[in-house]
């Protein structure tokens, strides 16, 4: 007889699971997939460095549709819709029945499910997992994860999610984490818009950074995305949040065409999407432009100089 240790591992193994997007948060989290004992294969990524440390520790690294034909469980981690679409439209003819895919990215609802409809058609499942908190605490395995999928599916794919998500909620319907995510997206960068204009006025009216700061801090407007704000806004630390304007722009798109659908007013949200719509305009699109740059870029519209 297995010891209890054995059958647990006899029991993760049986899935083997698939990885695609090895960006800021995918390289670790397939880090600690790989690393707590399920077999991974990976998809080349603009990243050598990330495809490199993952063989390093035991992953293969395969075309995308080999990928496909191997895995079990295949996790998407990619920059939105269009990209999880043309991955999907790849991957479609060579996915084995029962098969399920998990797409951690933010995306579009309405595209998340119509995905799950058309591979439904082909006895592959479809489930919704997007993320929470940073590149740290996907490497540290500490990410918190919001579920969309059925109770069976749930059932299955949580195991592996908890090798990098320590708070994992199961929303409810297919969709409905990506709905879940784009609400927390809206209060998070609506936080941020809301950061970098009170700031560029505490500035322009004669309080410092510093100064404003000393107040929030401790008190009962301080929260933990406050805090990594102002590590940049403060501190300096460029790499403080490392979350691309240009992809809060794109997230809060998604917030704006899902209320649009629901017939919701968006007096606040598009305010906030107007605010990274602008610094996007303004050259903040690249892939180092993280979210609490915003601050700079208000008080420059405003003319202040940090």
């Amino acid at each position: 007889m297995p010891h209890s240790a054995d059958k647990r591992e006899t029991t993760m193994t049986q899935e083997r699971i698939g990885f695609a997007g090895l960006g800021l948060m995918g390289h670790g989290m397939a880090k600690n997939i790989v690393t707590k004992g399920y077999p991974l294969t990976v998809t080349a990524h603009r990243n050598r460095e990330a495809v490199d440390d993952l063989v390093g520790r035991g992953a293969i690294e395969a075309s995308l549709e080999d990928l496909a034909a191997s895995s079990t469980i295949i996790f998407l981690t990619l920059p939105g819709s269009p990209q999880v679409s043309e991955a999907v439209a790849r991957m479609a003819p060579h996915l084995k029945p029962g098969t399920v895919i998990v797409d951690c990215s933010t995306s579009d609802p309405t595209v998340t499910t119509r995905l799950a409809a058309d591979l439904a058609t082909r006895k592959v499942h479809f489930a919704d997992a997007p993320l929470s908190r940073t590149p740290k605490e996907a490497w540290e395995g500490t990410l918190d994860c919001m579920v969309g999928a059925d109770d069976a599916i749930f059932a299955r794919i949580q195991p592996v999610i908890a090798t990098w998500a320590a708070k994992i909620v199961h929303i409810g319907r297919v969709g409905d984490g990506h709905r879940m995510k784009l609400l927390n997206n809206f209060l998070s960068l609506g936080y941020a818009a809301i950061y970098a204009e009170a700031l560029a006025l505490a500035n322009k009216v004669g309080i410092s950074t510093a100064t404003f700061d000393s107040v929030i801090r401790g008190g009962r407007m301080d929260c933990g995305f406050y805090q990594t704000f102002m590590g940049y806004a403060l501190e300096g630390n460029r790499e403080a949040h490392r979350f691309t304007l240009s992809n809060a722009y794109k997230d809060l798109r998604y917030l704006e065409s899902m209320a649009n659908a629901a017939t919701v007013t968006t007096t606040m949200a598009s305010a906030a999407k107007n605010s990274f719509a602008g610094a996007v305009a303004q050259g903040g699109a690249g892939p180092e432009d993280y979210v609490p740059h915003l601050t700079d870029i208000v008080a420059r519209a405003n003319g202040v100089t940090r």
